[in-house]
């Protein structure tokens, strides 16, 4: 038994210290932001209307562009069981939320430990164990893994064919991001092409067997997606060539904000890749077996910055090749430790506090005040500064949830039939999606578009709004939200500045609301 118990510990014991990451990040933020409403409403629609088509979200607010439905179909059927059960518990729907984000992360991360395996078997047991220390120590890949982005759907196929790519299937390597492209992400062709062109370099495939392989399963995924979001949306429809269109040939993605080329480089890849930024530089260097797997993912993001819209999340599916480079590099570096050349770049290695030789976890080591402890804890206190930032971040569902327990607490339940609740735009923006909603007598409103002076002339008996004072109604209740960092010479050296970013206002015209005892907004 003792000498399975490494392999025990490699199979498993990596699973649950990444999987423990991301159920923390979503029991501690269960809330979702705009660019995840689609997906989020999608499966709460799908969750609890099913075939009632008339009752989804989409069809009343539909976005700038349409999403396909074929990723939140599949993880709210992964999720029903549990879903079924919350139901029968009579548990509020915010558990539901949570359950659709964990069954997404755990597809994620089975991907993506489909991935670790391939670069073990290509690379070693320490390589894969400094691969899973770089990925635990970083904000950004364990933080959106559980977050209903089509970034993310993209990502766990993305995942898959750099795993097929490692094992020699090249075909099924295309196949996979031909998916991800048709289905989820048009920008996955930016990675799709670079590594089209380098398998065909390379003579791993060729011209005709590309097209043999890969002509029909991007037929199939085609008309799958039509299919599928034809009734969904109930017209004809392909939405990630709509996607393409209004992002690429309309070039209407720059309305959201532009940033300068260099910004994948100088701020979204340091950010989400923290210490493992420098070591990927190195471990293309030091190993050339990395570079050809690094050199298609570096064009996509050279691609993408083309493009004047960035964001993150954007070439999120590019941390996972770029944490096996560094992976790489930190396993170089611990192997010639004690040769003179190395010593200097050990001191950048990371993960050295964590693991041994056999590449085992560990809470304490002869190395613990080796200087490398203080790079280990930097990159975890990046991570930690990054969370708290985030933690703040979604103060409209903290808001509503409030306003739910204050009128519980009251007993106002009690003494009213409805309690029609207003959402302003940001609030719908910032945290609050159909899982954070309570059965009757609560019913909400996100109409758009409503002057402030019109507010004291309609039936809303709560408004959860951005704005400090509305005719006709008393502020009752407000909630902070992230706003800044700022550094400070003392200690702490950084604090997190918070402000008011949204209130509960009521209705003066209710008597019932004003006898509550509320916390004011003064």
């Amino acid at each position: 038994m003792a000498s399975k118990s490494p392999q025990f510990l490699r199979s498993y014991g990596y699973d649950l210290l990444l999987g423990s990451i991301a159920a923390f990040y979503v029991f501690a933020v269960p809330y979702t932001k705009v660019e995840e409403s689609f997906n989020i409403q999608a499966m709460h629609d799908i969750l609890y209307h099913r075939h009632r088509l008339e009752n989804y979200d989409h069809l009343e607010f539909p976005g700038v562009v349409p999403r396909t439905f074929i990723g939140a179909l599949i993880v709210s059927i992964l999720a029903s069981p549990i879903v079924v059960l919350i139901n029968l518990l009579q548990l509020s729907k915010i558990y539901a939320l949570i359950s659709v984000r964990l069954v997404l992360g755990c597809v994620v991360l089975s991907t993506l430990r489909f991935f670790r395996i391939q670069v073990r078997h290509k690379f070693g047991h320490q390589v894969e164990a400094f691969f899973v220390i770089l990925t635990a120590l970083q904000f950004h890949m364990l933080f959106y893994c559980t977050r209903a982005l089509p970034n993310i759907l993209a990502l766990a196929v993305v995942n898959m064919a750099y795993a097929y790519w490692f094992r020699g299937n090249f075909y099924t390597a295309l196949n996979c991001l031909v998916f991800a492209t048709v289905v989820f992400r048009c920008d996955m062709l930016l990675l799709l092409c670079p590594l089209a062109l380098e398998l065909l370099l390379t003579k791993s495939i060729s011209s005709w067997g590309a097209i043999k392989y890969c002509i029909g399963p991007a037929l199939l995924s085609i008309g799958f997606t039509i299919m599928v979001d034809s009734i969904m949306w109930k017209r004809k429809l392909w939405p990630e060539f709509e996607v393409f269109w209004f992002n690429s040939v309309l070039n209407r993605s720059s309305e959201w904000g532009t940033h300068s080329f260099h910004w994948y480089f100088t701020s979204a890849l340091p950010r989400s890749l923290l210490a493992a930024y420098p070591l990927f530089l190195l471990g293309v260097l030091i190993d050339r077996r990395v570079l050809i797997f690094v050199l298609p993912v570096f064009s996509f993001i050279l691609l993408y910055s083309k493009l004047p819209h960035k964001e993150l999340r954007f070439i999120i599916s590019s941390v996972p090749m770029l944490n096996l480079s560094a992976a790489v590099a930190a396993n170089r570096i611990y192997n010639n430790r004690k040769k003179t050349p190395w010593k200097f770049l050990n001191l950048f290695m990371l993960g050295l506090f964590f693991i041994r030789l056999d590449g085992h976890f560990i809470c304490c080591h002869k190395y613990v005040m080796h200087p490398n402890v203080l790079f280990c804890l930097c990159s975890l206190g990046c991570t930690i500064v990054l969370f708290l930032a985030s933690y703040d971040n979604y103060p409209s569902g903290n808001a509503l949830k409030d306003l739910h327990q204050i009128a519980v607490l009251t007993g106002h339940l009690n003494n009213t039939n409805e309690l029609w609740v207003h959402i302003d735009t940001f609030s719908a923006m910032n945290g609050i999606s159909r899982f954070c909603e309570n059965d009757s007598p609560w019913r909400y409103s996100k109409e758009e578009g409503i002057p402030l002076e019109e507010f004291c002339r309609r039936n809303f008996t709560y408004l959860v709004s951005e704005q400090f004072a509305v005719d006709g109604f008393k502020c009752l209740h407000y909630v902070s939200g992230f706003s800044r960092v700022r550094l400070q010479s003392s200690l702490p050296p950084i604090i997190l500045v918070k402000e008011p970013k949204l209130y509960i206002h009521g209705n003066t015209k209710i008597k019932d609301i004003m006898q509550i005892n509320w916390a004011g907004c003064s």
